[in-house]
């Protein structure tokens, strides 16, 4: 199996080392605009594996996407991080134009792969990936759910000082402010996340999480990429892998929730076609509320791209 990722930078070059940990492919190619940077994590990823003890094989390009040919999986994270005072919209005029070319380029090399989008705004980027692939649902989504679900459980597991193996949520809507938490799926060793923690101290939890990724770019001026770089790798295994996970990812909705042609998270089940299925939940009034206001914000960002 072959997997690309584009983009060398700090979200990158970890879902890159993440990978090649856990040989989830054979090769790995990174690529990047800038000089030598790919060659060098790429570089410096595989000097590791005589230590880490693996096989997988980083081969690092600057801007030739030819090495990329015959790509399963192409994860993108190109794009301008987060500064401070910035907004993840703020970035889409600079990021999507990003996209688009490295969508044009990825699809000539690689005209079956499977792609997850990492860039910001995460929902829209997906968008422009798909507007330029033209490629199913299927085969183009965003990673934005598992990297929230993720913040959500650690933060719980810190409160209730329980491992966050045990902790199991789902989150839905768009990435970032609006995001719809659901604490009715959210368990912590089978048992409902309410029973344990009380609503004061979840409700704080659960506005945390939807300004986690703000609360990092304060902390370090830039964005976060254990994180993002370790869930866009564990996409990528559950495909490889034809795991069939669960997983709430950014997915064009066509119906469902009574949604149309809108990127936005929802569950699905992730496999060697990519999206397997998406998870219509029976979520209640107040919940369907949340989800519409994540939409409309989700298609006014939409709407800025298309005038782009």
């Amino acid at each position: 199996m072959k997997v690309t990722v584009v983009g060398a930078g700090n979200v990158g070059a970890t879902c890159a080392d993440v990978l090649a940990y856990r040989e989830i492919a054979n090769e790995i190619v990174i690529v990047d605009i800038k000089e030598g940077l790919a060659e060098g994590k790429a570089l410096d990823i595989w000097q590791k594996a005589p230590i880490n003890l693996y096989d997988s094989r980083t081969v690092g390009s600057t801007n030739d996407y030819s090495k990329t040919a015959g790509s399963d999986v192409v994860v993108i994270t190109s794009g301008l991080p987060r500064k401070p005072g910035m907004s993840r919209d703020d970035l889409i005029g600079t990021n999507a134009n990003i996209v688009k070319i490295v969508t044009e380029n990825i699809i000539q090399h690689s005209p079956d792969c499977i792609i997850i989008v990492v860039s910001n705004p995460l929902d829209v980027m997906t968008y422009q990936a798909h507007l330029i692939s033209k490629f199913p649902r299927e085969r183009v989504f965003g990673m934005a759910g598992i990297l929230d679900t993720a913040r959500y459980r650690a933060f719980l597991a810190e409160e209730l000082n329980v491992s966050p193996k045990d902790i199991q949520a789902v989150l839905m809507g768009g990435h970032g402010d609006t995001m719809v938490p659901l604490p009715r799926y959210t368990t912590v060793g089978g048992i409902p996340v309410t029973e344990l923690i009380d609503s004061a101290k979840l409700d704080a939890i659960i506005e945390r999480t939807k300004f986690g990724g703000g609360e990092l770019v304060k902390l370090m001026g830039t964005s976060a990429w254990y994180a993002p770089g370790s869930a866009a790798a564990q996409m990528v295994e559950a495909i490889v892998r034809d795991q069939r996970r669960v997983f709430p990812v950014c997915v064009e909705l066509a119906g469902e929730y009574g949604i149309q042609n809108c990127y936005l998270g929802a569950p699905v089940i992730l496999g060697k076609n990519g999206i397997e299925k998406v998870i219509e939940l029976d979520l209640n009034d107040q919940e369907m509320e949340l989800l519409k206001t994540s939409e409309t914000h989700v298609r006014e960002v939409m709407n800025v791209l298309e005038k782009v």
